[in-house]
């Protein structure tokens, strides 16, 4: 069964009644953001914004650590196609790899582990995973640089052993994007530098009063 980006915003607000907090609006501007990329190249717009807006739905339940197993067989249970509930997956693994994640590595003890890691060794990535990937690693509640996203995702989880790994992997996507694209990524998001601007007026404002 099909998902449209209408339905999906009517699981995400449902979601929200369960589970408020700032995930919500993040998933919201994942969706608006994997919209203008899916411009961009020439594809689904409604399908790139239903996956952007249903990524994270898993956390509707409450648990972060196995909110990507939960999302999958939430969508699934519902009925929806495959390509929607895998997006749950792989937003939070970059490389198809279980290792290349925010957070650490993931608990083999975690609910949905060998489940996980079966299903990324034989997923290959379509542009839709790619793009949700990335979308994921430069939204907050607003669009930023992937630096500043990195440093938010880092402050509030840690640091740990495959955080540089990490790292160079979002880099990479980011550059792979960009070449399908033809374009920056941030030329698509103005509002990146305005944002920018703002922030850096403000410090200026609040240097000279001190």
């Amino acid at each position: 069964m099909n998902l449209t980006s209408e339905k999906a915003l009517e699981l995400l607000e449902e979601a929200e009644k369960m589970n408020p907090g700032r995930w919500v609006k993040h998933s919201k501007k994942v969706g608006e953001a994997a919209a203008r990329i899916a411009d961009r190249l020439g594809l689904d717009v409604d399908k790139a914004r239903a996956m952007g807006y249903i990524h994270d739905i898993g956390k509707r339940f409450g648990r972060r650590a196995i909110h990507t197993i939960e999302g999958y067989q939430f969508l699934i249970s519902l009925g929806y196609d495959n390509e929607y509930a895998n997006i749950c997956l792989t937003h939070s693994y970059l490389n198809g790899d279980i290792n290349c994640t925010a957070g650490g590595f993931p608990s083999k003890k975690c609910k949905g582990y060998q489940f996980r890691l079966d299903f990324l060794k034989e997923h290959e990535y379509t542009i839709y995973d790619k793009i949700i990937n990335m979308c994921d690693l430069f939204c907050t509640n607003e669009f930023v640089t992937v630096d500043r996203r990195l440093i938010d995702i880092f402050t509030r989880m840690g640091v740990y052993d495959n955080t540089v790994y990490h790292i160079k992997s979002t880099m990479a996507l980011k550059k792979e994007l960009e070449g399908m694209m033809g374009c920056g990524l941030y030329s698509l998001f103005p509002e990146i530098m305005e944002n920018f601007k703002k922030k850096h007026r403000n410090l200026y404002h609040e240097f000279r009063h001190h």
